[in-house]
């Protein structure tokens, strides 16, 4: 006789999941999601919330048959109950979530589920860490209503982009709006961390106060913190400038912090001298606008792809990697492309002096600063 088809797990509106690895917003959205499911009143006697941090597996265990008692228990009063097992960190890829007992554990909670839970009961399951690969999961998948808050991963080449939409967002949701030296600024600073992005916009809007609304880049200086990923910006930066003297200090202090010269030439000087030569090119050569960042995305993604084959592209495969290009298409006008080309060929024999030979590594870098700055165009800021 032929096995039975499994049917396909039907979604029942009472089972929730917020899961992802950016905790601060994972911890945010499923607050908010417990107080609709709540409406705001919790008496401390009719809903119940079960700590999810587990501290071995026969913790696991134990905190899944909490779970697996609460949600089959109805409520004394009557009404409607939610369940929220919160935090759980026994369902990642780990040496606790792998050990049979946890499983165990595991797979009782998921009987349960499978089962049906009593009317009027709702579970909301939050987890910053899930091994996607498990059976547990693809249950979730099929069985709750999920959301997914992972943090942006900043080895992909469009991790600014996305940070730049997600601090845009947020900041307008605050009625703040940022400068494009600010926003370029902020996103360095601030890092892929959506809380830590949270906390540095709230305290604009503090300092900020409701008559003045739109963030500068020394608002930014002056607030949040310079860390390693805002030292290489500004050393771009000045380099773009043309100021040779600011970009000069910024690499003393790295190599007397014991930076390597090979690391801050790949870090904040290849990046910065390719992305000025690719926008000058663009610009001369195909014309697309740069006065605001919808319109240059647009008009690089718009071009035939052999025309774009030669730019960066995003790992996902949706197109040109624009901001790091963008940033840089003010400060191209005020370079030659031919000037650019001598700038490239400069630092391309820099970078090879710095690995193949003897040569002094400050002398080395020194140089190649001063030969940025004068193949600027415009007066170089002192």
């Amino acid at each position: 006789m032929a096995a039975k088809a499994k049917e396909k797990t039907q979604k029942r509106g009472n089972f929730y999941a917020v899961v992802g690895s950016d905790e601060g917003l994972v911890r945010e959205k499923a607050l908010i999601l417990y107080n609709q499911l709540t409406g705001g009143a919790d008496d401390g006697f009719t809903h119940e919330t079960i700590d999810g941090i587990a501290d071995n597996s026969e913790s696991a265990y134990e905190i899944c048959s909490s779970t697996v008692q609460a949600l089959l228990t109805i409520p004394m009063f009557g009404g409607d109950k939610v369940v929220w097992l919160r935090n759980a960190n026994f369902l990642a890829d780990s040496v606790t979530g792998r050990s049979q007992r946890t499983e165990a554990g595991v797979e009782s909670l998921r009987s349960t589920l499978e089962k049906g839970i009593p009317d009027g009961v709702k579970f909301l399951l939050t987890a910053q860490g899930v091994d996607k690969r498990r059976s547990f999961w693809k249950y979730i998948e099929q069985a709750a209503d999920v959301q997914v808050h992972d943090r942006i991963d900043t080895s992909r080449d469009d991790w600014q982009d996305q940070v730049a939409s997600m601090v845009t967002k947020r900041s307008r949701e605050l009625g703040l709006s940022f400068t494009p030296d600010a926003l370029a600024l902020f996103v360095m600073l601030a890092g892929e961390q959506s809380q830590q992005i949270g906390n540095e916009l709230e305290k604009l809007d503090l300092y900020l106060g409701k008559e003045r609304r739109e963030v500068t880049e020394k608002d930014v200086q002056v607030l949040v913190p310079l860390s390693r990923a805002a030292v290489v910006f500004e050393i771009g930066k000045a380099i773009q400038l043309g100021n040779a003297t600011r970009a000069i200090q910024l690499i003393d202090e790295q190599l007397e912090a014991d930076e390597s010269a090979i690391g801050i030439m790949r870090a904040s000087i290849i990046g910065v001298v390719r992305n000025l030569f690719m926008a000058k090119l663009i610009m001369e050569k195909f014309k697309v606008p740069t006065g605001n960042y919808s319109a240059f995305s647009g008009g690089l993604n718009r071009l035939a792809e052999a025309d774009r084959a030669w730019l960066p592209q995003k790992k996902d495969g949706s197109g040109v990697n624009v901001f790091p290009i963008f940033l840089a298409a003010d400060n191209a006008r005020n370079f030659d492309l031919s000037g650019l080309q001598h700038v490239m060929e400069a630092t391309l024999k820099a970078d090879q002096a710095l690995v193949t030979t003897s040569l002094d590594h400050r002398l080395v870098l020194h140089r190649l600063i001063v030969e940025i700055a004068a193949a600027r165009k415009s007066p170089a800021r002192r």
